[in-house]
């Protein structure tokens, strides 16, 4: 990575801890759902981008997070964060475990289809149980706290608290992925993508690899929809809507498949085309729609694929206006 660019995700995390210093709170809210949905699309980017499995049945995840802290905790008197966070990660991580031992035992299409039938389970589940709300979802009166003793560390129904509590769980999930793909296990999961046979043929178990994998995305998808219930302070079934899969995948497709940070570029253009969009024309669908194709056309790896385009003309327009005596030896070579 050149070094110019090695500085630009420095700045971007500095930009976003000082944003609530000078914006309102609507726009601090605003971005506080921008980072949700980028931790989401980037747990979905293990799957697609590094492992080669597209799930159309992640936002059940999603939503098994959120819906685990609402029914948990809707008649408590206190939310404590450190007893909802694991609950909410551990409900998300066991029905990943679930759904992915049976669709691992698929590829193609089939595990397509057999995850989007797992998350129009759900769906319907939660859609049609009473108990639950039904289609109504579930109101969260609360929102969690961090306690030491009988002191308040941490409130998140404050927003700016909020936000830089989510904003440590993305730069964390961040984190935790690329040491993930740095680690010996991020490397044979990349292989099964290029060549499943081959890395079958070597003596790795593949389905144990691609459930692990599984497991670890759709816990992040939780601790996305843990933070979309605390945040919201609402749940409701359509977080689990192929719909809401689709999305995210969206996202991962327009930012950059397979780069982690693709993810979190591509949330911030899909969540501020539909909040600048509308103000353009009613008709603000067709227009988006129509830009996500022209992204898909002609930016194949994503938005994020400009960068390295963008750096290495600067750099050479640079290097022109340098005097000959200046210029970098290959360059004055070239």
């Amino acid at each position: 990575m050149p070094t110019s660019s090695r500085f630009l995700p420095l700045l971007a995390l500095l930009a976003l801890g000082l944003f609530p210093l000078s914006g309102s709170e609507f726009y601090v809210g605003l971005l506080s759902r921008i980072i949700i949905l980028a931790i989401f699309a980037m747990s979905l980017d293990l799957l697609i981008g590094y492992t080669g499995l597209v799930s159309f049945g992640h936002a059940a995840f999603f939503g098994i997070g959120g819906y685990a802290l609402a029914i948990a905790f809707q008649d408590a008197s206190v939310i404590h964060l450190w007893q909802a966070l694991p609950l909410s990660l551990a409900a998300a991580a066991l029905a990943a475990l679930v759904v992915g031992w049976i669709s691992i035992r698929t590829s193609g299409i089939y595990f397509i289809m057999i995850t989007l039938a797992f998350g129009q389970m759900f769906f319907y589940y939660f859609f049609e149980s009473p108990s639950y709300g039904g289609d109504d979802g579930i109101f969260l009166f609360l929102k969690p706290v961090l306690m030491v003793g009988s002191e308040d560390i941490l409130k998140l129904e404050q927003e700016n608290n909020f936000y830089y509590f989510a904003l440590t769980c993305l730069v964390s999930a961040y984190l935790l992925l690329k040491m993930i793909l740095r680690a010996p296990f991020g490397k044979v999961i990349t292989a099964i993508k290029a060549n499943e046979h081959r890395v079958c043929a070597l003596g790795y178990s593949v389905n144990r690899y691609k459930l692990v994998s599984f497991v670890i995305a759709g816990t992040l998808a939780g601790l996305a929809g843990f933070l979309e219930g605390a945040h919201s302070g609402y749940v409701n079934p359509s977080y689990m809507s192929w719909h809401e899969s689709g999305i995210a995948i969206a996202i991962v497709v327009l930012g950059g498949m397979g780069t982690l940070y693709g993810p979190v570029v591509g949330a911030f253009i899909i969540v501020l085309l539909q909040d600048f969009l509308p103000s353009l024309t009613e008709h603000w669908q067709l227009l988006f729609g129509g830009i996500v194709i022209a992204v898909a056309l002609f930016l194949p790896h994503g938005v994020t694929s400009l960068l390295p385009r963008v750096l290495a003309l600067l750099r050479r327009e640079q290097s022109d206006s340098l005097p000959p005596e200046e210029k970098p030896q290959e360059a004055a070579d070239g």
